[in-house]
């Protein structure tokens, strides 16, 4: 019973098995890409440092979030450095002890709090966890800043570092 096989259904076959290896190969070495990725850099949790080195009476920038840190009491405040007005970073300026918008002169204080200017409203503000005595800042949760009204800080402005400036 030797049965011999058609030239054309040989070929079919061998194409067909061809194309299901190479697919079968290319969903094995896709396998990484397909998964999803945790993410890390801004837009992700990016650990920062221990919570006792948070300064209670300047900030601290933390390039890899966009952010500014700063502790009120026992409370910690991540703030992102972008201004809600137009989008500008917001630098922090020490003599004057607040943030000075170098676009349209909006101030905020320590705590991201407006202060004056065009903005809105205050500083956009970021999650924050504390993991081992880390600051955690969770850059993909963002919270829009407070809105203008009392401040719930009252600390000496010093001479600002802006011309123009109040």
């Amino acid at each position: 019973m030797n049965q011999q096989i058609e030239r054309r259904t040989f070929l079919s076959r061998m194409w067909k098995w061809g194309f299901g290896l190479v697919a079968v190969a290319g969903a094995w070495t896709s396998w990484d890409i397909l998964q999803p990725a945790s993410p890390s850099g801004f837009g992700g949790k990016i650990k920062n440092g221990a919570v006792a080195e948070i300064p209670t009476t300047s900030v601290e920038t933390v390039n890899e979030a966009q952010a500014y840190v700063t502790k009120n009491g026992g409370d910690i405040v991540a703030m992102w450095w972008r201004c809600p007005h137009l989008g500008c970073r917001v630098p922090w300026c020490e003599s004057a002890g607040e943030f000075e918008c170098p676009c349209h002169g909006s101030t905020f204080n320590r705590l991201g709090e407006y202060r004056s200017g065009p903005s809105p409203r205050g500083l956009d503000r970021f999650g924050i966890e504390i993991v081992e005595e880390a600051v955690v800042i969770d850059t993909g949760s963002i919270t829009s800043g407070p809105p203008p009204g009392p401040e719930s800080i009252d600390e000496p402005i010093g001479p600002p570092c802006l011309e123009g400036g109040e």
